[in-house]
Order: C-alpha cells, then structure tokens, then sequence
C-alpha cells in the first residue's frame, strides 16, 4: 500500500511542534498505510527565535541541529517553497542549491510563520532581525564601552555608554532588560561606572503592554526603571543619525547605537503561493485549520488566521498560541485520514512571560476573570521553561 507523505513547510516552533504532533496522532493507525515526514525550511538549522535578543548580550547560541527537533526518520530539504499545485497535491520547491523538485503529499501544513519587521536602512540603527544582526548589536556596544574607557569628554563617553531600542512590545522590553544588564556587567570589567549605563525604550504608545491589564503595564515599567532603563511613552522614533535618536517629539537624544525592535508581519512568501490570505497577508483557515478549497493543506502558527468560533477572537502571532495549534491540528490530521470527526480550534488562556533579565520575569494570566501575576525569580523560571518548551529543548 503507497506511503502516506505529510509535508511540514517551516521549522519554526509551529512547525517542530506539528511534526511531533502528527507522528503521534498517526500511531493510532493509517488504514494500513505508512507515514513519511517531510520537513522543509530554509535554514540549515532551527533558530529560538524567542531569544533573538540573546546573541545582541552573549556569544550564547540560539540555533539547534535539525536532527536534534526532528521526530526520527523526517526527511529534511533545506529549500523554500515556490509553488503549490491543489489539484494534483504537489507542490515545487528549490533547494539551497538552487535544485527544483517536485513533490506529491497527502497532508500539507504551512507553517512559515512570521517575519521581523525592518526599519528601511536610510532610517539608521540596527534591526533586530536574527542572528547576524543581534551580533552586529553586540560588537557594537562592545566597541563603544572600549571607546569610553579612554574617553575624556564627558558628553562623549555619556554617548558611548548609551543605547536605545525603537519598539516597546515583549521584544523591545526584553531586548532593553537584557542589554542593560549585560553593558553594566561589561562596565564593572572595563572600569567604568555600571550606573552612567542608560538603555532608552520609546515607546509609540502611552503605556506598556497593551495586550493586559494597565496594572501589568505598570508593573513591567517599574521594573524596567529599576534596571536602568528610561523609558518614553508617547515618542515614535524617526530616525537614528550621527548618534542622534530623532522623535516625534522633542528634542534628537544622543545614544552610541540604536536597536529597533518593530514586532512582526506575515511571512509575504505566502503571497506566490495561490492560498487564499487575509488583508494583511495571513492564510485563511477554518477551524479546524483547514485551507479552503485546498484539499489536504493546513496552516497554523504566525502565518495563518485562526479564529476561534466560539469567540470570534483571532489568535496572536505568539509561540504560546501556535504550540497547542500545532497539537491539535495532529489529531485533525488523523481524523481527517481516516474519516473520523476533526477538532476544533479553541484559544489558550489569555497570558504572558516576559523576561526582564537573568533571573527576572513577569508572568501575567487572566483566568476565571481573575489577573494572575508572578514576579522575580519564579516568574524566570516559567519563561525559562516556555523558551526551552516551545524549541524542545531540555
């Protein structure tokens, strides 16, 4: 009897998760028939994308070998996708040495997730956008501490101990805790006074953390001013220049780089590919992360539009939302094979983990109409355990 071939596009955290999801939910039996697993990205390995802001601080890695996040017997193709034929379930692909293939699947997730916004390169700083940029952060602040040991203008070395980060969502917030820590620490070595350390955050909005409660807002504030963080609520930035941070109001605040931070947007590689899509570039699903008119093609995670019917809210673009996707989409995958009733999507509990440093956090949920919030110590140790859960790693 032909093997069953189930392609997953994307190894992100969706990805890595419905890959394990499926193999499980497909022991329960195929009529008889064998699974392949085929998983195709374009990196030569898995990236934590939720610790981007590591290698901006450290020489830690974030990267984990395929093989290590893989169910045992998964085919990989370091490749991309280039096109999807739904009548005849094949799909092209171009390999990272330009190859084209062609292959048939039955089931097909897309799970390309989401891409880093990217301020255009006339506006100056440094976009967070992977790895080589968070390196490119992290030599730059290095450089500039080794500036200021040896400086002795007082203005300048103020400059050269300063940094600011353009966006204030959970990746601006812990972009800025991680790099004030990590610059005081350098400070100390090179003699230096770990308290003329500052890390501006601007902030477009009025308050912190939107997403929540205003208390969670407030708390999150303290905590970064605590840190040595000045944050400025109200100021969009424009642009960075010759060591001027320009805003939208008031007067150019001098830094010696400038990190920006602006959240992300789908993944337009969807946009070649004939699925039908939203507004603002994500696939349309049904709930049970069907796509419409695609026989045997699925997508959850960042790139896809999933609503929970019994709601109407749509889910955000967070590993804490695509992890439990990616596990029931396995058993919708199962049940659709063998012709069994399917699941339907059901929203997690509102809540978030922000890292505010080594050994600090804030965990915030809402549940039975009650706001739940844990502080310090324990709260890192949950956003810890989330970092390491949602790559699979132990």
């Amino acid at each position: 009897m032909k093997d069953l071939t189930c392609v997953v596009v994307g190894g992100g955290f969706a990805g890595i998760h419905t890959l394990k999801a499926i193999q499980k939910a497909c022991h329960k039996g195929l009529n008889g028939r064998k699974l392949r697993l085929i998983l195709i990205d374009k990196g030569s390995a898995h990236v934590r994308k939720v610790l981007l802001f590591r290698p901006a601080v450290s020489e830690e890695g974030i990267t984990v070998p395929w093989e290590q996040v893989m169910p045992e017997g998964t085919r990989f193709i370091q490749g991309r996708v280039t096109g999807i034929d739904k009548q005849s379930m094949q799909l092209s692909c171009e390999d990272d040495k330009g190859l084209e293939h062609k292959i048939h699947y039955d089931v097909l997730v897309m799970a390309v997730g989401s891409i880093v916004r990217q301020a255009a390169p006339d506006l100056g700083g440094i976009s967070l956008t992977g790895v080589e940029a968070a390196e490119r952060i992290r030599e730059r602040w290095h450089s500039n501490l080794r500036l200021a040991a040896e400086e002795t203008d007082p203005q300048e070395k103020q400059r050269l101990m300063s940094a600011a980060v353009a966006g204030a969502g959970i990746t601006g917030i812990e972009t800025s805790a991680e790099l004030v820590h990590a610059m005081r620490t350098e400070a100390v070595k090179l003699g230096l006074d770990p308290e003329q350390i500052r890390v501006h955050l601007f902030n477009s909005q009025e308050r912190l953390f939107l997403e929540g409660p205003a208390k969670v807002g407030h708390r999150l504030e303290s905590y970064l001013i605590d840190l040595g963080v000045t944050i400025h609520h109200g100021r969009k930035v424009l642009k960075e220049e010759q060591g001027l941070v320009h805003v939208n109001v008031g007067s150019p605040i001098p830094v010696g780089f400038m990190v920006w931070a602006l959240g992300l947007a789908p993944n337009p590689a969807l946009l070649r590919l004939g699925l039908p899509v939203t507004a603002d570039g994500q696939i349309v699903v049904d709930e049970s992360y069907r796509v419409k008119d695609a026989p045997g093609v699925y997508s959850i995670g960042d790139c896809a539009h999933v609503v929970d019917p019994a709601s109407g809210a749509a889910d955000r673009m967070t590993c804490k939302e695509a992890i439990p996707q990616a596990a029931r989409l396995g058993g919708i995958v199962h049940a659709d094979l063998i012709g069994a009733p399917a699941a339907k999507h059901r929203s997690v509990t509102e809540g978030y983990t922000v890292g505010l440093g080594p050994g600090h956090g804030l965990v915030w949920s809402r549940t039975w109409g009650l706001d739940i919030m844990i502080t310090g110590k324990l709260a890192y140790k949950v956003k810890s355990f989330m970092w390491n859960y949602s790559s699979m790693v132990r």
